[in-house]
């Protein structure tokens, strides 16, 4: 035992040694690059059904640095199990190390657990009793092969990560002052909405509806009713689950929209008119206002719609807050498939610029004008 001390011990005072000769000598990627290779592993694990693993060590000590002499143990102790083709960077810097682990075996939760208690292993031969009671290890799994596995949360909001700019400040400003000025000068035109959905039809005048939003958030979407009340949505499921499972091909989605039914039984006089003009989104403005939605951004799916879902179609809900209209609404709603939709509203996510919500928001007038919606 006094030998296995000794060693440890000497282990320990070479660690620190060369802390002080060399405090940053393996090199780690930086923390903003280190979340871009993860979300680039995350949607190449969607892409192709292999799963991905994110090991992350924590130090929880509010005066370490990314200098501290206790990160060159973990370092060390990350090199020995790493493989060669595994990512090594700051998951949050001076905090926390991560390493990025892709195209693991499946299923992955068995490996998780094995590669946790190697890497205890390996930092426990490093690292002082007392700096090893500061460390924590994670292993976070992303398998998207596993229907009954759901996206790993932490994964998913790296993966739509963001940082504030002047663009989500500046649109977050516009979006209040705009909703705002047009809820108070349609006020009128609501009004009168809201007296013929009730003189038609008994019921509320507004319907209520759990909507899935940015990082797979639900929250309560507002519109006016168009459809009689205590209905079931039976029709609308299955015709969203045969849209979504054959991309769009599967429906006559020329003919009928997407995700709209042709001669819904379920709709009233009113809401026909209301579904067709687009008035029936107007209370979505409130929404806004209460930052569940933007004007502009991919629509918010249902629940059961997002359960269809294959895995790199839920990028669409991650990387962007959904809006009233969009680059899909604009660009011919009608005539596209889902397929296509979720790669406009990714195109959307990527390249989202005021000068790009302006356009889009001149060109929906027109767009519901010629029917599109």
């Amino acid at each position: 035992m006094d030998t296995t001390m000794s060693n440890h011990s000497g282990e320990r005072l070479r660690i620190a040694h060369q802390a002080q000769a060399d405090p940053v000598h393996r090199h780690v990627m930086g923390e903003e690059v280190f979340h871009s290779a993860l979300a680039r592993e995350r949607r190449r694990s969607d892409r192709s059904n292999e799963p991905l693993a994110l090991l992350v060590v924590k130090f929880d000590d509010p005066a370490a640095t990314a200098a501290s002499p206790v990160w060159i143990g973990v370092l060390d102790g990350l090199a020995a199990i790493k493989r060669e083709t595994d990512i090594l960077g700051w998951f949050e810097a001076g905090a926390s190390v991560g390493v990025i682990l892709s195209s693991i075996p499946a299923p992955g939760q068995n490996f998780a657990r094995e590669l946790e208690a190697r890497a205890n292993h390996e930092l426990g031969r490093r690292l002082a009793h007392d700096a090893m009671n500061c460390v924590s290890v994670r292993v976070h799994v992303h398998a998207p092969m596993l229907a009954e596995s759901a996206a790993d949360p932490l994964l998913a909001a790296v993966g739509s990560r963001e940082e504030t700019s002047v663009y989500d400040s500046v649109k977050r400003a516009l979006d209040v002052a705009a909703s705002l000025a047009l809820l108070i000068a349609l006020s009128p035109l609501l009004l009168v909405i809201a007296a013929l959905i009730k003189l038609t039809s008994p019921g509320p005048v507004l319907f209520k509806q759990v909507r899935v939003g940015k990082s797979m958030k639900p929250f309560e979407m507002l519109k006016f009713r168009t459809m009689r009340v205590n209905i079931k949505h039976d029709i609308h499921q299955a015709f969203v689950t045969n849209f979504i499972k054959s991309g769009g091909k599967g429906q006559n989605a020329a003919a009928s929209g997407v995700f709209k039914i042709t001669n819904d039984p379920r709709v009233t006089a009113v809401g026909r008119f209301l579904r067709k003009t687009s008035l029936d989104e107007l209370p979505q403005f409130w929404n806004v206002v209460r930052a569940d939605m933007s004007l502009v951004g991919p629509r918010p799916p249902l629940p059961y719609e997002v359960a269809e879902y294959q895995p790199w179609h839920c990028r669409r809900i991650l990387e962007a807050t959904p809006g009233i209209t969009g680059l899909w609404q604009v660009e011919g709603r009608s005539r596209t498939t889902f397929d296509e939709m979720v790669r406009l509203d990714l195109r959307y996510a990527k390249t989202r610029s005021l000068w790009t919500d302006i356009k889009i928001l001149l060109m929906t007038p027109a767009a519901v004008m010629k029917g599109a919606y």
